[in-house]
């Protein structure tokens, strides 16, 4: 029964250090877009979403490293 929850942490921990390198990359992805810059040039920082898509990211992969390593 152990053996298999921790055989289950460790298959979430790899889906969420691979969706949070996603939604980084997806957000890199859309820094680079019209509004983002456009936002950028007028504020001087990212739009709201782009922020979103970072943090998100971050957080996931931060749960994910925590998972894989948690003993």
């Amino acid at each position: 029964m152990i053996k298999n929850l921790k055989s289950t942490n460790k298959i979430i921990s790899i889906v969420l250090i691979v969706a949070g390198a996603g939604l980084a990359i997806w957000g890199y992805q859309k820094s680079g877009g019209f509004s983002s810059q456009l936002s950028n040039a007028f504020t001087g920082s990212h739009s709201d979403n782009v922020m979103m898509l970072y943090i998100t990211g971050a957080i996931c992969i931060a749960a994910g490293m925590f998972l894989q390593f948690k003993k």
